[in-house]
């Protein structure tokens, strides 16, 4: 009785001591696989990182060139404006300089037209005139 109680003792604790070395090993395997896990995550969010950080870059370089874009168009239609708008004011300025130039060529006329020696002229000029058409008929003859 003594003998069996010690046996099974023995192997109670036995039996502990194995189930004891299972759960070792289970919670070693359990805590490899963690680890493994947790290096993966890792792994998956350096390379998220690195992607979210590509992309970044090539969305940043894409708007900086849209941008530059956008300026040389601004920039080139500006000019254009600015040219345009120039083209205009010379055109404008040339209309009025040949306004003027008529009106003052108009007064200077109008200012000789009044003297004596401008009728005579004018006379003269209609007078020579009438002779070539007088002469011009009898040739016609």
């Amino acid at each position: 009785m003594i003998l069996s109680a010690v046996e099974a003792r023995e192997k109670a604790l036995a039996d502990a001591l194995e189930g004891a070395k299972k759960d070792r090993d289970e919670a070693a395997r359990i805590l490899a696989e963690h680890r493994a896990q947790i290096e993966a995550a890792r792994d998956d969010a350096q390379k998220f990182i690195a992607d979210a950080r590509i992309l970044s870059e090539k969305s940043r370089a894409d708007m900086l060139e849209r941008t530059r874009t956008e300026q040389q168009e601004l920039l080139e239609r500006a000019k254009r404006d600015i040219v345009g708008e120039r083209d205009k004011a010379i055109a404008q300025l040339r209309k009025e300089a040949v306004d003027l130039a008529i009106a003052g060529a108009s007064k200077v006329i109008e200012e000789n037209l009044d003297t004596d020696k401008n009728r005579k002229v004018v006379e003269s000029f209609l007078a020579s005139l009438s002779a070539e058409g007088r002469e011009r008929k009898a040739e016609g003859r």
